[in-house]
């Protein structure tokens, strides 16, 4: 066990972000995306710690972190990225602090920068259809992409979900998926007709032929790429990208897209902002307000084009 302070730096602060890493993992068991991000994010401040080294960690003070801050502001740092950095920061000193490493948190009087809110950007129907009905269902690589597509759309799901159902989550006769989100909280997700149409081809005549590949570590995976492996995240980007060139839409199309789009298509058309958040998993429906401002900025675009004395 690591011996509180009056040790030389910087070789011991390595150690308590690995004990910090640890901690993540063991006891506040959050998601590896999660820990990989606050350790990139814990990464940058390594970088300034080494360049302006202390003798002990109490000597990392508010001061200290204010000029941490004026060098990410002379480096022309985003807001946001700024926030999420101070978000992991807090965290890391909060466990120094409660592992007592520290004597008082640094960050506790620091206020983060404002963010200017900006909506997420969503597809509209023609362009979603457009890019759903990019595969070409006559092979069977097609075919599954067609059904990840509908899936993906259908369902609002996170690329994480997506990637990590099993077979076992599916409940085509019932017409539901279920999955486990942020979290670890499970939800259930109604599945349209064509989406357990084309679920319910690609079982037949494509997943079959993936998962007896010689290379195949398939398990109960749902969707396999054609050497019978599961899905990464980077390449359900690659193959979305993908069909979105293909269907001719030219904005820059991320996975989370689908998700946006998938909610704010549903407000749009009626759907109870309460169904929404039960649907997307969201543990706070702050989170899911968001979108009905995306529909209402929509409005206000389709008024202004189409009303003469707008």
């Amino acid at each position: 066990m690591i011996q509180k302070m009056n040790k030389p730096h910087p070789y011991d602060l390595q150690d308590y972000v690995a004990d910090f890493k640890r901690y993540l993992q063991i006891d506040q068991v959050k998601s590896k995306n999660t820990i990989q991000a606050y350790i990139r994010d814990l990464a940058k401040f390594m970088t300034y710690y080494q360049a302006h080294p202390t003798k002990t960690l109490d000597q990392i003070d508010y001061g200290y972190m204010q000029g941490f801050l004026q060098d990410l502001n002379q480096k022309s740092y985003a807001t946001s990225s700024t926030s999420r950095l101070l978000s992991a920061l807090k965290q890391f000193f909060h466990y120094l602090l409660k592992e007592g490493h520290i004597e008082q948190n640094p960050l506790q009087l620091v206020q983060g920068p404002k963010q200017v809110k900006s909506l997420p950007k969503v597809l509209s129907m023609d362009q979603v259809e457009a890019i759903i009905q990019a595969p070409d269902i006559t092979n069977l690589t097609g075919l599954r992409d067609r059904a990840i597509l509908e899936v993906f759309y259908a369902c609002g799901l996170r690329v994480s979900e997506l990637t990590h159902l099993q077979m076992a989550d599916l409940h085509l006769e019932l017409g539901f998926i279920q999955t486990i989100g942020k979290g670890q909280k499970e939800r259930i997700i109604p599945l349209g007709d064509e989406a357990i149409y084309w679920i319910d081809q690609y079982l037949q005549d494509a997943r079959p032929i993936f998962a007896s590949k010689k290379t195949a570590q398939a398990g109960q995976f749902l969707f396999l790429t054609e050497r019978g492996r599961p899905f990464t995240r980077q390449g359900i980007w690659k193959n979305l990208n993908k069909y979105v060139q293909q269907a001719g839409v030219k904005q820059r199309v991320s996975p989370h897209m689908l998700r946006h789009s998938f909610a704010t298509h549903l407000l749009e058309n009626g759907a109870d902002l309460r169904m929404v958040q039960e649907l997307l998993g969201h543990s706070d429906i702050s989170t899911t307000q968001i979108y009905t401002h995306i529909s209402h900025h929509r409005l206000q675009e389709v008024y202004r084009k189409n009303f003469p004395r707008a």
